[in-house]
């Protein structure tokens, strides 16, 4: 029985061997009116930061902090793995497989306070497209191009997340 060889690990980003934050930028409800407000910074210890406010007030309620890229063939990589220290809240990663698509795939996960490696298998991020999910299959895991992490709790709150690195396994 042969085995399939195994895929080397793709790195997204590593703040700690790269403190370069090309590529990164904050998508806030202000584009739609809304009132939340993101930050992102390196912070001394090498670490990005994503902080700010959420406001419900003219409709708004999230919050982003995306990252574009060159598309990447993902082809054969079942997860992503991360490593991050939230404040205790619920976020979404979220991916593109193509700028094209107006639509993203999505995946909520809580923090616990402490920095932790958190995983999350493709095959259970779902498409979805200004808050409503669309009945189109999961994530098919063949090309990335952008990778984001949001809060949208549907409350106002300030908000506090940390990470450091992210690989595709």
């Amino acid at each position: 029985m042969s085995s399939l060889p195994s895929l080397d690990p793709i790195i997204i980003f590593n703040f700690s061997t790269n403190e370069n934050i090309d590529g990164w930028y904050i998508m806030d409800d202000v584009v739609m009116g809304g009132r939340s407000e993101g930050d992102f910074e390196i912070t001394e210890s090498g670490v990005g930061l994503f902080s700010g406010n959420v406001s419900l007030k003219n409709y708004g309620g999230f919050s982003s902090i995306r990252y574009g890229f060159a598309p990447k063939d993902i082809e054969g990589y079942k997860e992503c793995v991360f490593k991050i220290k939230g404040d205790k809240k619920r976020y979404q990663l979220r991916f593109k497989s193509s700028m094209r698509e107006p639509h993203s795939y999505i995946q909520h996960f809580e923090t616990s306070g402490e920095w932790e490696i958190i995983t999350l298998k493709f095959a259970d991020f779902y498409p979805s497209f200004r808050g409503r999910r669309l009945s189109t299959p999961n994530f098919p895991a063949e090309l990335m191009c952008e990778m984001s992490f949001l809060i949208a709790n549907k409350k106002e709150e300030a908000f506090n997340l940390q990470f450091e690195w992210m690989e595709l396994r």
